[in-house]
């Protein structure tokens, strides 16, 4: 089987960039180089896939050709097993300040809108915009939910972010503009552990409502 080709470009002097496109096939590209020693860094992006190496260790060029040398096998390494999370979450009032105005607004009752995560799995597309902030696909497209027009200068972390076809996770607290409408209850991130973040791109989750007290 012929491996797919695709456009590499440079990323500053310490990365190379994999113009891939969307879809699994960003996540299958990450799994497969973490097989090769190396990289410094493997990044899913909407579209793409940042690879990071050590400049003061490897010139541009070599990287280019190492890159290029391991995509030729891609599909030889078996897939891993897909890692599912499941959390537990409370919704509305304080943890999710957003939920009921989010339900008026779109005609539905909060529990409609608890249900409908619910019985959804969701895949953890990208890391983003803070470390370990999770963009999760899956969401029903009939949830529409846009930014907040103020958005917060602090959220909680734990926070459960709703936008139109995603959910965001907020693994640390921080500033955000997604409504919230919940917040699970296990911590997404713990520096007691080798990787700290609890989520990686490619991940299955599964949010629950928690049992009341």
């Amino acid at each position: 089987m012929t491996a797919p080709r695709f456009e590499v470009v440079a990323c500053g002097d310490d990365a190379l960039r994999i113009l891939c496109g969307a879809g699994d096939i960003r996540h299958a590209l990450a799994e497969h180089l973490s097989t090769f020693s190396g990289w410094t860094e493997l990044v899913p992006g909407k579209l793409d896939l940042t690879v990071g190496f050590d400049p003061h260790a490897e010139r541009l060029g070599d990287a280019q050709v190492r890159l290029g040398v391991a995509l030729q096998t891609l599909g030889a390494t078996p897939p891993r097993g897909r890692r599912q999370h499941v959390l537990d979450a409370v919704f509305g009032g304080e943890a999710g300040p957003d939920l009921a105005a989010l339900a008026a607004r779109l005609g539905k009752t909060e529990e409609q809108i608890i249900h409908t995560l619910e019985h959804q799995t969701f895949r953890v597309d990208m890391l983003g915009f803070t470390p370990g902030f999770a963009y999760l696909t899956g969401l029903d497209s009939a949830l529409v939910s846009e930014r907040l027009a103020n958005p917060r200068a602090r959220v909680a972390a734990g926070s459960i972010g709703l936008i139109t076809g995603q959910v965001g996770l907020y693994a640390l607290e921080g500033p955000g503009g997604w409504p919230i409408v919940g917040r699970v209850l296990a911590p997404l991130f713990d520096r007691a552990r080798t990787d700290p973040f609890l989520m990686a791109p490619g991940d299955e989750v599964v949010i629950r409502q928690a049992a009341p007290p």
